[in-house]
């Protein structure tokens, strides 16, 4: 579980990561679809009422309060805050220490944690995610390389297929969060051209420009794309209701 003072959501999560916490309705109808009733839905239901308060308050001696009272229901509940697999992380730009505590423990404050596959950190920077993101797209070349990039036996048509189907999912996983600096496209650029070069049979001894090799295989800039699905995600964002998190 982790505070967010600079968002208006509490952020949850359970060892892994962090997330928004959903609408009120997502949760009631979930909750009540597995069978949840009585003081266990009051006790959630609690929690989220407190959601926006709780932001507000964060860093302040109230917060543990309010934290306690939570847990406290959740025990009346027969439900009980696992202390062991809970973490609090403040997204600022400045260390700020936000003291949590449950049951009487500190909860560790967190600079950093995954939450499905993307890391998140306490600065709110995408550098250290695109850094993975990269070093992981390298180990899935690195696994295929001599069986699929540069097999003579294989079609073009097959190589592009694992390149569009395994290489540049891997490598964009979680992009419509990244800041697109010129650094940032630099790498992007020469993450992709690593793959496509070698199934074009060329190498940077050739000087063969991106371009051209795109063209003859017949691949769209993935920058291209990438800016495509990131304003694709900001319509989304823009027709969302006032509040809503995304």
């Amino acid at each position: 579980m982790g505070v967010c003072p600079t968002s208006p959501h509490v952020l949850c999560g359970s060892g892994e990561g962090i997330r928004p916490c959903p609408s009120w309705y997502s949760v009631g109808r979930c909750s009540s679809e597995y069978g949840v009733r009585g003081p266990l839905l009051r006790a959630v239901r609690s929690l989220y009422d407190r959601s926006r308060s709780l932001v507000r308050i964060a860093g302040r001696p109230s917060a543990c309060a309010v934290l306690e009272r939570f847990a406290a229901e959740c025990e009346a509940a027969g439900m009980r805050i696992s202390t062991s697999k809970s973490e609090a992380m403040v997204l600022d730009r400045k260390r700020v220490v936000c003291p949590l505590r449950v049951s009487g423990e500190v909860l560790p404050q967190v600079e950093e944690f995954k939450y499905l596959g993307v890391l998140f950190t306490s600065e709110g920077k995408m550098e250290r995610e695109i850094d993975r993101r990269i070093g992981a797209a390298s180990a899935v070349m690195r696994s295929v390389y001599r069986t699929v990039v540069v097999k003579k036996e294989l079609s073009r048509k097959a190589k592009l297929s694992i390149y569009r189907s395994i290489y540049v999912p891997t490598l964009t996983y979680g992009h419509e969060l990244w800041v697109m600096t010129e650094r940032t496209r630099s790498r992007i650029q020469a993450a992709e051209m690593s793959f496509l070069r070698r199934v074009a049979g060329r190498s940077l001894r050739d000087r063969v420009r991106s371009s051209v090799i795109r063209e003859e295989l017949g691949v769209e800039p993935l920058l291209l794309r990438i800016e495509r699905s990131q304003l694709r995600w900001l319509g989304h964002l823009f027709r969302m209701p006032p509040g809503t998190p995304p």
